[in-house]
């Protein structure tokens, strides 16, 4: 039994020796990871023996580059989430980063250029985003829906209103290049599921977020600066978003201002699936990526079957409200323990 203090100052007994503890959490992660896999692993052997092309191997490139989209931005908006924060922009820095992407690289020739300016303007709307929430304590939810129009606006005005053709030819490339069969979409992807997951599991930085988002006012009394945490997070966000939309230009041939409507929503269910908690302090980057599998085998087995684009509308949102409903339970199994 060990001496513990309430939010409040009281003084309480923990039912677990110190020790025990420490192992407490890692554990319950573990579970909920585990049995995520085992819900993946029954999903994936249902869907294979009722759908006779899905076990492809052509099917099973295409499902990983369904998911590029979803999945690299979900590395991020896991760190959002762990802070207890939330982005609700993502979707629109994606097209406002994929029009800067497609203008600049016209009007300089340049695919560097047009590149860097893509992702530059992301990871500007990220920052300030970052800011904003920060400094002026402002609801990330609402600050982050502002966000979502006023940035929705900037890419319209930007395309003057319409899809913008990328005049330089090597831009394509971005989108079709390949290496040992998967293309740099899939790779980029990749690269960022180990690079977040290194960072939130192996670096003081990874367990500063959690820490705050367990609890801030004590993240801040240890000594760690919260506001320019969040800014960083959100930052990050913006970088990683303004990549997939140059990367999603690139595939499309045009940067389009109305491309990604609802992104967002499939990002934070497939975060929350993979285990991410809403409320904060919680995160595992294999949980999302079991979250992302589980949310791109779901609508390649749509697709595969033919299901009517407003039907596969009610299968996310039924999908949304499981992940939320999943995602409460848990809150109050924790809180039982």
């Amino acid at each position: 039994m060990t001496t513990q203090k309430t939010a409040q100052g009281d003084s309480v007994q923990s039912p677990l020796p110190e020790g025990r503890q420490g192992l407490a959490k890692p554990l319950r992660t573990l579970l909920d990871t585990s049995g995520l896999f085992a819900i993946f692993a029954l999903l994936f052997i249902g869907l294979s023996v009722m759908i006779p092309d899905f076990l492809t191997g052509r099917n099973m490139v295409g499902l990983l580059l369904s998911v590029t989209l979803i999945g690299t931005i979900s590395t991020t908006m896991m760190m959002v989430l762990a802070l207890g924060e939330v982005d609700l922009s993502v979707a629109s820095i994606v097209a406002f980063a994929g029009v800067v992407a497609a203008v600049v690289t016209s009007a300089s020739g340049s695919v560097v250029i047009g590149v860097l300016g893509g992702v530059a303007a992301g990871g500007a709307v990220g920052a300030f985003n970052g800011f904003v929430v920060a400094r002026f304590g402002i609801n990330s939810l609402i600050a982050t829906l502002a966000a979502m129009e006023f940035v929705r606006g900037l890419a319209y005005i930007t395309s003057g209103g319409d899809a913008v053709m990328i005049t330089v030819p090597a831009f394509f490339e971005l989108g079709s290049a390949s290496f040992l069969g998967l293309t740099l979409p899939v790779w980029t992807m990749i690269g960022c599921f180990v690079v977040f997951g290194v960072l939130l599991n192996m670096t003081s930085f990874g367990r500063n977020v959690l820490a705050t988002g367990g609890n801030a006012e004590a993240a801040a009394l240890a000594g760690v600066n919260v506001r320019r945490l969040k800014i960083i997070v959100f930052g990050l966000q913006g970088v990683v978003a303004g990549i997939a939309g140059v990367l999603l230009t690139s595939r499309m041939g045009l940067g389009d201002p109305n491309t990604s409507l609802g992104l967002e929503l499939a990002v934070i269910s497939a975060c929350v699936l993979g285990g991410v908690a809403l409320s904060g302090g919680i995160a595992s980057i294999t949980g999302v990526l079991v979250g992302v599998l589980i949310m791109g085998c779901v609508q390649n087995a749509m697709g595969l079957l033919n299901v009517p684009t407003f039907y596969q509308y009610l299968v996310r949102g039924a999908i949304l409200l499981l992940a939320v409903l999943f995602d409460r339970w848990k809150q109050t199994r924790r809180s039982r323990a």
